[in-house]
């Protein structure tokens, strides 16, 4: 039966709402005169009323209209309903007094009614709005459970508004915490401010809220992770807003609440790219992409398919991958621009098939052996994968007129102590010495790691925690630069637009985070208590990593680039190109005989600065 009435309130809503007014019209009019005479209405003015009747609910009935008093929603009545309640009535008023003295001749109409009678309806009608929206506010208190809010700015009061607002969040806001001191003991939409970073743990203790909503629209990732850190000891939630450093205060919403993810972490805010130049060059040309169903790969193959090139040849040894990229190229529309090609890069014959079947104008080598200890353990195989298929990739494009030519190197070839760096750096030599060889520009961009690619520490440690633990870290000193997977791919495409031939081209990546700290806050960001729920034990350095690592060799120098926050870096001097590739075949030979001493000593050679297996933070 309730649910009968609802919905024929519904239904008729708009004839309910003029009726109630109307109702109060009379209600309001009706009590000033009670009030005008004490509760005593002589019989003459009772007459009076009876017969201004018709006549006053007229008026108010027309001057409601134009200020809209039967459209809003009482259950969101504001300032602005308020005015229009105020507005109307002040018309009918002046309306009425005009009707009434000089059309229907009530010259002894007492005037006092019409002050009280517009006071008295403003409240009732004013009440009716408020007390719709105050059911409905005092109804959402009965949340079982209670979010704190860290920031009392403009982002933290539009959040409880909206809280006040929609029933359908779960947490009703049980306080807020700012860093201003002034704020301190203020309240805002009721709620109040507790307390500043300092008082965290004391709140945390005596509100016990089920959830912490970090709001602050400026807020850097070190105070973020100040804040993730003071919260390990508490089991709740963090969650946040997205786009945290650009959010506008009048955007914010419950619906943008999200939980706080690793991201929001990284010491430095992500680098905004110009994709103009990326998109002219890229739109109806042909480009080859090796390494294609790698997490780097896809992305890169995704972001220029967007540019609408003119063929995209995806070129991968493992078909898994390859079938996957695909597939989201195919859903996303780009089928028909898209080859898939299964196809091992070092294979001399079948690249050269590849390319005079399909002749790339440009090409970004994404393909590479990248685990450290797995490349320690086979040198000879990072040999043949990391050095000899530059080699041959490069000498393919240049014998076929390539326009374009970029190399995804990494962070670990400075300085290299590993083999993979050490191969890297190798593959970096051949494209800058190709620049000086070849009408094409050849050019190189450095990583750090890469947040959730495969085989990162990420993927690991999230693995790690779904078991319960224990989450391994190497050493409590280890640090690593950390990029986002779609910051990466823009820094390659960017830097391809922007090479003149033979750069090396890093990212400005800020300070380095300790890979434990990562561990703690992934732990955190779990829900789990580090060391207490989920253990972390340090298991050594493996062998060829450093504590932490390079963006500029020792034999090298930096320079800013034409794009804010890339750096181009340039060796001080070059070999020429039949110099680098005549040591890097003897190296292939001796990797092809599997002699991994000599694979050794041959890196050494071709790479001065590769000290193997010196753990070291320079």
């Amino acid at each position: 039966m309730r649910i009968n009435v609802a919905r024929l309130l519904l239904k008729y809503r708009r004839i309910f709402v003029v009726a109630v007014q109307l109702g109060a019209v009379v209600l309001s009019h009706y009590a000033a005169f009670w009030l005008r005479f004490d509760g005593d209405i002589p019989p003459d003015q009772a007459t009076t009323i009876v017969r201004i009747l018709p006549w006053l609910i007229a008026v108010r009935a027309l001057s409601f209209v134009p200020f809209r008093l039967y459209e809003g929603l009482w259950r969101y009545a504001g300032f602005w309903d308020l005015r229009n309640i105020v507005s109307a009535t002040v018309t009918g008023t002046v309306a009425l007094f005009v009707v009434f003295q000089w059309g229907l001749g009530l010259t002894s109409y007492p005037r006092s009614v019409f002050l009280t009678d517009s006071v008295l309806l403003i409240v009732i009608l004013g009440g009716l709005r408020m007390s719709r929206r105050l059911h409905r506010e005092l109804s959402l208190l009965t949340r079982e459970k209670g979010v704190l809010i860290y920031g009392a700015g403009s982002a933290g009061e539009l959040i409880v508004r909206d809280m006040r607002k929609n029933s359908f969040y779960e947490y009703e806001p049980v306080g807020f915490l700012d860093d201003d001191p002034i704020k301190v003991g203020h309240r805002i939409h009721g709620i109040k401010v507790l307390g500043t970073r300092d008082d965290l743990r004391r709140i945390m203790l005596e509100k016990r809220p089920d959830a912490v909503l970090i709001a602050i629209s400026r807020a850097e990732p070190a105070s973020i992770r100040a804040i993730v850190q003071m919260l390990e000891p508490f089991k709740v939630p963090i969650q946040t807003l997205p786009n945290l450093r650009h959010v506008l205060g009048s955007r914010a919403s419950v619906k943008q609440i999200r939980s706080l993810s690793i991201e929001d972490l990284l010491d430095r805010n992500p680098v905004a790219l110009d994709s103009t130049p990326v998109q002219a060059l890229f739109e109806d040309r042909r480009v080859l992409v090796t390494g294609a169903g790698g997490s780097i790969g896809t992305e890169v193959c995704r972001q220029i398919a967007s540019f609408r090139p003119g063929a995209l040849i995806l070129v991968e040894r493992y078909e898994n991958g390859l079938e996957a990229v695909f597939n989201s190229l195919a859903s996303d529309g780009f089928a028909g621009l898209a080859h898939p090609i299964v196809a091992d890069l070092t294979d001399e014959e079948r690249m050269v098939d590849v390319w005079r079947k399909h002749r790339p104008e440009i090409v970004l080598h994404a393909a590479a052996h990248k685990h450290v200890p797995m490349m320690e353990r086979n040198p000879c195989e990072a040999v043949l994968n990391n050095v000899r298929g530059a080699r041959m990739l490069i000498e393919i494009a240049v014998s076929h007129g390539i326009e374009r030519f970029l190399m995804i190197s990494t962070d670990k070839a400075v300085n290299p102590v590993s083999v993979m760096g050490a191969t890297k750096r190798v593959g970096e030599m051949l494209v800058e010495t190709a620049a000086g060889a070849s009408a094409g520009i050849f050019a190189a961009v450095r990583f750090g790691n890469v947040l959730a690619s495969n085989g990162s520490v990420v993927p690991r440690f999230l693995e790690q925690i779904g078991r319960g633990g224990p989450v391994t870290v190497t050493h409590p000193e280890m640090r690593r630069y950390f990029m986002l997977i779609p910051e990466a791919v823009g820094l390659v495409l960017q830097a391809i637009a922007m090479a003149k031939g033979g750069d090396i081209f890093a990212l400005e990546m800020g300070p380095q985070m300790k890979v434990l700290d990562l561990a703690r806050n992934l732990i955190r960001l779990s829900g789990f208590v580090p060391n207490e729920e989920i253990q972390i034990v340090f298991t050594g350095p493996r062998p060829g990593e450093k504590l932490c690592e390079e963006l500029v060799g020792a034999d090298e120098e930096m320079e800013p680039s034409s794009v804010d926050g890339i750096l181009r870096i340039r060796p001080r001097t070059i070999a020429t190109w039949d110099e680098v590739v005549g040591h890097v075949r003897e190296l292939e030979r001796t990797a092809m005989a599997g002699d991994m001493a000599l694979v050794l000593d041959g890196l050494r050679t071709i790479v001065p600065t590769y000290q193997p297996s010196q753990l070291r933070c320079d």
